[in-house]
């Protein structure tokens, strides 16, 4: 039996929709929304009928007949600290996607559009591997200070979709394994993945770990202090400078890898960032390695920087060492919430609850 599935994935301007059957896609529409129409809405909760309508207006236009589709995906938002799987969209999962339990971001609403859109047509709904997954193990809690724990929030939906994926391609069970998975987009994120746990993973909304195209990184905390109390900069100064404007953004004035490889042709600043910016993942690798106790079974590297070949080419170099890189290049987030939804459907898998 094939399934019918729809995929909604909300994010600060737009909402990506997908409609699936098994894990092909038959529809895919990235539905913008203009800084005027979003402005309307004091938060983002508000904006929930707003997005809905447009969907649904959208999968008419495309004579998407809503009675066929056997059950409804979201993107999962900022919840409470979470292990990784497929949740159903309960009432408490629900309510705290409403209130942002750990902060707003449109992303909050993929789960509450897809249980009001799937309750419509009395079909199952769920999320998959929001970005609050956290499996760490308690060692790596601490972070040197009690009032200061170390967090789990990453890019855990493409972590976890490129692990399943490299084990099923494998003929092993992913809780088998030992993987490093190294996600490189926006943000980037490292995360240590043993027997179907990610036991060790920075924080990535903060722009902690290595430095990324836009987030600075686990900057110096001395210095980090001085510019903080020195008067020049208030709070969401800083927080830009931390997550938006720190990075490849702050030292050469783009965010894109192919805009910083020619310049590294030509500058050697720009040259110099780059390497460090694959150097500190680097070591990061190498400490998850040790996470790993050096039992590691594939390094894997993901997102949309993957698709680089210098990129490639020094991880190969630096890293291989530690064991066989394997390249999934890019992130597709309608793919591996349909996947999700699809191992609950047959049984691979059972729904978790929140």
């Amino acid at each position: 039996m094939s399934y019918k599935i729809l995929i909604i994935n909300p994010g600060s301007t737009s909402t990506k929709i997908g409609v699936f059957e098994d894990e092909t896609q038959l529809m895919e529409e990235t539905l913008r929304h203009t800084t005027e129409e979003i402005a309307q809405y004091a938060t983002i909760y508000d904006q929930k009928d707003f997005r809905k309508n447009v969907i649904l207006d959208v999968l008419k236009d495309k004579n998407v007949d809503l009675n066929d589709i056997d059950v409804v995906v979201g993107r999962g938002g900022l919840l409470k600290p979470i292990p990784g799987g497929t949740y159903a969209t309960t009432p408490e999962l629900l309510e705290d996607l409403k209130i942002g339990k750990q902060g707003q971001h449109a992303s909050n609403l993929g789960g509450i559009l897809a249980s009001e859109i799937a309750a419509e047509i009395d079909v199952p709904s769920y999320i998959v591997d929001p970005v609050v997954v956290d499996e760490l193990q308690d060692v790596a809690r601490l972070s040197g200070h009690p009032l200061m724990d170390r967090i789990s929030i990453f890019h855990a939906l493409n972590q976890k979709a490129v692990a399943k994926r490299f084990a099923k391609e494998s003929g092993k069970a992913y809780e088998d394994l030992n993987l490093i998975v190294v996600h490189m987009g926006g943000g980037v994120s490292v995360g240590a993945h043993k027997n179907g746990q990610i036991i060790d993973v920075a924080n990535a909304l903060d722009g902690d770990g290595p430095f990324s195209p836009e987030r600075s990184g686990g900057l110096p905390s001395g210095a980090l202090m001085k510019l903080c109390f020195s008067g020049k900069y208030t709070q969401e100064e800083v927080a830009k400078m931390i997550n938006g404007n720190g990075g490849f953004n702050a030292y050469v004035g783009t965010n894109d890898m192919r805009d910083l490889n020619k310049l590294a042709e030509k500058d050697e600043k720009a040259a110099l960032v780059r390497e460090a910016f694959h150097y500190q993942l680097a070591k990061e690798i190498g400490s998850m390695a040790v996470v790993l106790d050096g039992k590691v079974d594939q390094i894997i590297l993901t997102g949309g920087i993957a698709y680089n070949a210098v990129t490639q080419e020094y991880f190969k170099e630096h890293v291989g060492f530690l064991g066989d890189i394997t390249v999934y290049p890019g992130e597709d987030e309608l793919l591996a919430l349909a996947q999700g939804a699809l191992r609950v459907m047959t049984g691979e898998e059972e729904a978790k609850i929140y």
